[in-house]
């Protein structure tokens, strides 16, 4: 089973492309994003790849990164970007990184990757591990639909804004902000509200 929804059969692709670009689509806004989080703050890069251009932003921050994706050679790439920041290979849904408090995550293009049931628990999970008053930033298309990716020949899946809302609220996280960039990525801003049970 491949764990990186086919990400690792065109990983030299990716990281050629996306994989090298500073200015890339989602930048801007993580950057904005960015400034709404502490000084000091640690985030988890959630479907990190190579770390470039959103674990690059946050470090940039100085911020303390925590990179996971499940492609292996994604995961070596972070690493050789950044050799001082943890980095984990596993899928998202499994991680022991959310057995750790985090002041931000961040999952740009990963959600809609994953099942619907791993939608929803990683969801569940990126909230339980956020401190009170953490920050989720995540895309995902505002409309419900399934499509097969160009890149990786897999299916991908949004649950459309309402479930998205709905997944969020119920773990205990507000919608702040909803917005699109230049490239139509349709981003949910949550905040968490309040302190979970475990």
């Amino acid at each position: 089973m491949d764990n990186s929804n086919g990400y690792e059969g065109i990983a030299a692709r990716f990281i050629s492309g996306r994989g090298q670009d500073l200015n890339g689509i989602g930048a801007s806004q993580v950057q904005e994003w960015s400034r709404t989080l502490e000084a000091g703050s640690m985030v988890l890069d959630l479907g990190c790849g190579t770390g470039i251009p959103i674990s690059k932003i946050l470090v940039n921050q100085g911020f303390t990164v925590y990179g996971l994706d499940a492609s292996p050679t994604m995961t070596e790439a972070f690493l050789r970007n950044f050799p001082y920041m943890p980095v984990a290979c596993e899928p998202v849904q499994d991680s022991t990184f959310f057995q750790r408090k985090f002041d931000g995550i961040v999952a740009w293009g990963l959600i809609f990757l994953l099942s619907e049931e791993a939608q929803a628990l990683t969801i569940q999970k990126a909230a339980k591990a956020l401190k009170p008053g953490g920050k989720f930033l995540f895309t995902a298309p505002f409309r419900k639909a399934a499509w097969k990716d160009v890149m990786t020949h897999q299916y991908s899946r949004s649950l459309g804004a309402a479930k998205y809302r709905e997944l969020l609220l119920s773990s205990g996280l507000q919608v702040v902000r909803e917005f699109k960039d230049a490239g139509d990525n349709y981003y949910y801003d949550a905040v968490k509200t309040e302190t979970l049970l475990p």
